[in-house]
């Protein structure tokens, strides 16, 4: 079992070892009306990582800890700003599957080990605010570590101190008592872990970051550095999403996919800056993984709006358990399409694909016109994908009301995906053309997104009245919710025309080659 939580904190130089004389009184600062001494700890902490650090590379740490309230086993994955999410298991003598698991986007599979061992003497101050509310935890740390690797010095040692808001506690605590550190002298400390600086200190070497080789290939200001800076952003989300999708954290699916589409469609609209023989595979890997996790993510869209269609009934037109038919319906397609995503992200299939991901940031296959500026490369790739987008949408509104429309419209929905996502990297070398035409074509997408989501919600209505009929129940309700997509699929069909006469003008397009 495990249980996580949010961690605010941030990390300072302790000035001396010996006494406290150098820490300021924190008493009246930002609602802090006292400062309690919780008096001392021992902790023991081994840190576990691979053999090339791709924990630490990743800003993450992985530690087996005895001693304080807190023993046990420690996953910490980054968050925006001074946060970090921290999940916990308790003590035993092995890694815990469920961390190895959730740091597995991150090892790529390789096996952890010990690889640095932390001693510290902690003194703890805990500061309280009214009513005797803990506000936050000021902690001083003598700190002694070891390196358990076969190279580095073995042995350094120095004292930090970290203050760690309260689980509820207001961020804006932490900046008046930065403050306040500041003015009495006490600097922020330059690692951001004890883990970073004992790799650095023990003369192991700081991990290179992900991406870091990338952005040594490549000349800055190109098209290059554009179209990889983009690919290394959306390559970071899958990764960072991946443990918030084991732990089923609500839309994380919907963001995993996402990201997956996008770096997906970047490599295809950019094969004049990368070779599509490296990435062609990476493409089809990416496809097969959105799909997977699209299971998922097109049930949760699906029940929401049946859902939200039956809430808007009027109650005497809800004959017979419909609620509960709708939920008989959901149970078993939510179970396998959640099968479905757990079994892709513990398949070989998709550690391979992490490790292609990182192939393609750390050497990244770039073509000779990587090297030239983005201005004129980026703008015929986002006019390519405009003129696939175009035709299909010209087909689609030629064609009759009916079935062949209706998977045309789906197929310029996704061409329109993939012109709003070529423009994405181009925003920085374009500036307002390349997000203005972004922006409109989104609203080409959204009109086709919601056409699409009511020609599935038909076929699952449909399937669902049939049970219904096969359990005796009336199809009253379905057949009304079937006519009520029916109608909306009609309006927007409707709207389609208006709205790509707007995404169309010429002026978006020309105005890319100023």
């Amino acid at each position: 079992m495990t249980e996580s939580q949010r961690e605010t904190e941030r990390k300072y130089e302790a000035p001396s070892a010996d006494g406290t004389t150098w820490l300021p009184d924190l008493t009246g600062v930002g609602g802090i009306e006292s400062v309690v001494d919780q008096g001392t700890e021992e902790l023991d902490a081994v840190y576990y990582d691979t053999e090339d650090l791709r924990l630490a590379g990743a800003s993450v740490t992985l530690r087996r800890r005895t001693g304080g309230a807190d023993e046990g086993w420690h996953l910490k994955l980054p968050l925006p700003g001074d946060s970090r999410e921290e999940v916990r298991a308790p003590l035993s003598d092995t890694v815990p599957d469920t961390l190895s698991d959730l740091a597995l986007s991150r090892t790529r599979g390789a096996d952890l080990r010990p690889v640095v061992r932390i001693r510290s003497t902690r003194g703890v101050r805990q500061l309280v605010g009214s009513q005797g509310t803990a506000l936050a935890e000021l902690s001083i740390d003598a700190v002694r570590a070891e390196s358990l690797l076969a190279t580095g010095t073995p042995v350094t040692s120095w004292t930090e101190m970290e203050v760690e808001l309260a689980p509820d506690g207001d961020p804006a605590l932490l900046d008046v008592v930065d403050k306040t550190l500041r003015k009495s002298g006490v600097e922020r400390a330059d690692s951001p872990s004890k883990l970073a600086r004992a790799l650095e200190e023990t003369a192991v070497g700081a991990p290179r970051l992900a991406g870091e080789r990338a952005g040594e290939t490549v000349a800055r200001g190109s098209a290059g550095e554009a179209v990889l800076g983009h690919v290394a952003d959306q390559i970071s989300a899958l990764v960072r999403l991946d443990p918030a999708v084991r732990r089923d954290v609500p839309d994380s699916v919907h963001k995993m996919r996402v990201a997956s589409r996008r770096l997906r469609s970047v490599l295809r609209s950019y094969r004049a800056v990368l070779d599509r023989k490296a990435t062609d595979p990476v493409r089809k890997e990416l496809k097969w993984l959105g799909g997977e996790l699209g299971a998922e993510r097109d049930q949760e869209v699906l029940l929401e709006r049946l859902s939200s269609r039956l809430e808007a009934l009027p109650q005497e037109l809800a004959f017979g358990p419909v609620s509960a038919r709708l939920r008989i319906w959901d149970a078993g397609k939510s179970s396998e399409a959640r099968r479905r995503t757990l079994d892709a992200l513990n398949s070989d299939r998709y550690l391979a694909l992490l490790d292609s991901l990182a192939v393609l940031t750390e050497r990244p296959p770039l073509r000779a016109k990587a090297a030239r500026k983005p201005e004129k490369v980026m703008t015929k790739a986002i006019v390519k994908e405009y003129g696939r987008l175009s035709d299909r949408v010209t087909f689609a509104l030629d064609l009759p009301p009916g079935t062949e429309r209706d998977t045309a419209l789906h197929e310029a929905r996704k061409a329109a995906k993939r012109t709003r996502y070529a423009t994405e990297p181009a925003r920085d070398a374009l500036g307002k053309p390349a997000k203005r035409l972004g922006k409109r074509v989104k609203a080409v997408q959204k009109v086709l997104g919601d056409h699409q989501d009511s020609v599935v919600a038909r076929d699952a209505l449909r399937e669902i009245a049939l049970a219904a009929h096969a359990a005796g129940e009336t199809g009253f309700v379905w057949g009304l919710l079937y006519g009520q997509e029916q109608a909306a699929a009609d309006r927007r069909e409707r709207e389609l025309p208006a709205v790509w006469a707007e995404a169309s003008r010429s002026g978006l397009r020309k105005a890319l080659d100023r």
